[in-house]
């Protein structure tokens, strides 16, 4: 049975008359993001397969991410737990999904049965707490610690925008590393929005730097993994060496401004 097909039908029977709920359209946006990481990737000689596309589908109903499916991406990203279970439960296909919101110590036993990755460990405690329910359930969780390279009080992460503090996060990622039931693969950022996409450059090449220190100082600890870049710049991501981009608008079109009534307890 061609289940490709059956999967592409399925969604095109979903889709709304909107352009951007069609599953041409999206496909169409998809084919200019790939097109777009495959041209910054050329121009920073790397080789555009090894870069992850995640697909952020908060605030989208399931019949708008079966198109996603359907177009051929596998990897989904969410910001809250509550709007993720549905979700992950109607959509059985083989997906994986990544938390890349913050985490709430009091969910963490939930996000560690819905979510195979976690971006977002930006602190010790979580750390130690997603740990305990990974080991509880013999699974190890795959993390990413997220760093703060921008100096915004309004983000969270691991203070790291003054080079100086870098060792003493360092230390504190040391109390991380063996750490059951954690795999610590990489590292996450945000960077601060801004109608230039140049300007995200300095944090993006900050966490390269931040990541090639760790994996000097800890080489069997720590993985490659850069999480880093989002539709309004993922391109100066790609040249400074992410491997993990997270883009929801450039694929979805602007999120609903009210929450999906299919969804108990969304936020957006």
């Amino acid at each position: 049975m061609d289940h490709s097909g059956m999967a592409i039908r399925q969604a095109h029977r979903c889709s709304h008359s909107d352009g951007m709920n069609n599953s041409a359209s999206f496909e169409e946006r998809l084919r200019s993001i790939r097109g777009r990481i495959a041209a910054a990737a050329d121009r920073s000689r790397r080789d555009p397969s090894e870069i992850r596309l995640i697909a952020v589908s908060k605030g989208q109903q399931v019949e708008r991410i079966r198109i996603a499916i359907a177009a051929g991406l596998r990897d989904l990203g969410e910001n809250y737990l509550e709007e993720a279970e549905p979700k992950i439960l109607a959509l059985p296909d083989p997906v994986t999904w990544h938390m890349i919101g913050h985490v709430q110590s009091r969910k963490a036993r939930g996000v560690v049965d819905r979510f195979p990755f976690v971006h977002s460990v930006d602190g010790v405690a979580l750390a130690q707490r997603l740990s305990r329910f990974a080991a509880e359930r013999g699974i190890t969780l795959r993390v990413l610690l997220e760093c703060n390279l921008s100096g915004e009080s309004t983000k969270f992460g691991f203070a790291a925008a003054d080079p100086s503090s870098r060792t003493a996060v360092l230390r504190e990622w040391e109390r991380i590393f063996p750490l059951p039931g954690l795999a610590v693969v990489g590292l996450m950022t945000m960077a601060p929005f801004s109608d230039d996409p140049e300007n995200a450059r300095p944090v993006f090449r900050g966490l390269r730097e931040l990541r090639d220190a760790a994996r000097a100082a800890y080489p069997e600890s720590i993985g490659p993994e850069l999480s880093m870049g989002m539709t309004d710049d993922f391109e100066p991501a790609v040249e400074e060496g992410a491997t993990m981009l997270r883009i929801g608008r450039a694929l979805f079109g602007p999120r609903p401004t009210a929450p999906n009534p299919g969804f108990a307890g969304l936020m957006i």
